[in-house]
């Protein structure tokens, strides 16, 4: 049994859909189905999921969010026309959306996550109707009716143990195609939450767990996951025929926009293979994750890259001399609940690499001053701009001198490297650069690492 999730340029119109429904009916075996919100049909549209949070906005500002609303029931109508579906679907759309965009907000953070999750719903509705009106029979089922239980972090929910069980008692025994909304479930009380932004990789992740199956398909719009982003280096051609959950892991959490990162972990719980593969050429065979594989010693897999990281330098003398200085730091950070990324840290100093997003002003500050007066320091400050580069590899375990290796090459192209951090399991290496450096220093790699490999 196959576990298929197709992401939002998969579903972004009429025509999309129907190559998904021939990619389901052409094998058997699939039969649960995942969908996101419809994504960018051309070159400047926009997805759903921002017109919804666009509504959520408008709303927590004080509007009536009116135009947003009619720009949403637009699009799914036109989806609606194109396949020849009933007009209840988009009555529905309309008057759903409406009702959550009127309903108490006591909390705006669940309030948002109740109204952008309506992509999700909405597009797996009609992708469900759309099944059964061309002959292949599919039911919509509904995250809070299968079990899927949520923490009540909206915007950034986890998934609760005994999901798996409730989720696997639900969807097992049906035996129609199972049409499942990605993205979002349900809190104990009955909020609304959804994860974080591109969960329905997350979902479909878990519906696989759930369900034991035997590979979970992520089908995107890309052939395969490339070694390195494309948009740095368009002339790479070659995809990665298989790596391991831990490689995946890695390279997601650093900027692979291809699979969200938290999805790794419930496909490694069951340990079930993922395939990433192409709705628009479903022949190919794409990428497989899977525990183990074949290596090369020295040979690095893929390179990645993520913007929008910051430095919290913290500095004391004799601070290797105070016993739990490291984790007063950190419970500050965790009082004021802002994750950290890595922490390298030398006899005197640590540095704590953070989210620029996650620790704007006046959190900024705040942490600050509290580092300042609880901790005694002789220096701490925040430095933004900061980027990071993955270099990710199983066989780098067997061979010495790869990040001399990287180092020389950053080095001959001009690239100062802030920080080094390397991963204990050393399948990873970590690079802190400057973000106007960062082109630079990944073409660098990758013509070092790809186009000169035997």
């Amino acid at each position: 049994m196959k576990v298929c999730k197709f992401g939002g340029s998969s579903v972004a119109s009429a025509e999309q859909i129907l190559k998904v429904i021939d990619i389901v009916a052409s094998d058997p075996a699939r039969r649960v189905v995942v969908v996101s919100a419809p994504g960018k049909r051309f070159k400047g549209d926009d997805k759903v999921t921002d017109m919804l949070i666009s509504c959520a906005v408008r709303v927590l500002d004080g509007d009536t969010a009116a135009e947003e609303v009619r720009r949403v029931v637009e699009r799914f109508e036109s989806i609606r026309a194109e396949l020849g579906l009933g007009e209840e679907l988009v009555v529905f759309v309309r008057d759903e959306l409406r009702r959550r965009l009127s309903a108490p907000i006591p909390n705006p953070a669940a309030f948002t996550d109740a109204v952008k999750a309506l992509g999700e719903e909405f597009s797996a509705r009609f992708c469900a109707a759309a099944f059964t009106h061309r002959g292949h029979p599919a039911v919509y089922v509904d995250p809070k009716d299968s079990g899927m239980l949520l923490s009540e972090e909206f915007g950034n929910a986890q998934l609760m143990p005994e999901a798996y069980e409730l989720l696997r008692g639900t969807l097992a025994p049906i035996r129609e195609i199972v049409v499942y909304p990605g993205f979002f479930g349900y809190t104990r009380g009955g909020s609304v939450a959804t994860f974080p932004r591109g969960g329905s990789d997350i979902t479909g992740a878990i519906l696989a767990a759930a369900l034991k199956a035997d590979v979970y398909e992520n089908f995107t719009d890309v052939d395969s996951v490339f070694p390195v982003d494309p948009r740095i280096v368009p002339e790479v051609k070659q995809g990665i025929t298989e790596m391991t959950y831990r490689e995946m892991r890695e390279l997601s959490y650093a900027g692979f926009g291809v699979f969200h990162d938290e999805a790794v972990q419930p496909a490694v719980r069951a340990a079930v293979p993922i395939n990433i593969r192409n709705t628009n050429r479903p022949e190919a065979p794409g990428t497989l994750v899977l525990e183990k594989r074949k290596t090369v010693p020295g040979r690095v897999m893929g390179l990645a890259s993520s913007r929008g990281f910051g430095t919290l330098y913290v500095s004391k003398y004799l601070m290797n001399r105070e016993v739990g200085f490291a984790a007063h730091l950190l419970d500050i950070l965790a009082d004021e609940n802002i994750p950290f990324e890595h922490m390298p840290t030398g006899v005197d100093s640590i540095s704590v690499v953070l989210r620029d997003t996650l620790f704007g002003e006046p959190a900024r500050a705040h942490v600050i001053g509290r580092i300042r007066n609880e901790l005694g320091v002789d220096e701490v400050f925040y430095e933004p701009g900061l980027a990071l580069i993955m270099v990710v590899g199983e066989g780098m375990r067997e061979t010495v001198g790869t990040c001399q290796h990287v180092v020389g090459v950053l080095s001959r192209a001009g690239v100062n490297i802030e920080m080094i951090n390397q991963g204990s399991s050393e399948i990873s290496m970590m690079f802190g650069i400057r973000e106007p450096s960062l082109e630079t220093a990944v073409r660098a790699l990758y013509h070092e690492f790809f186009e000169s490999k035997p």
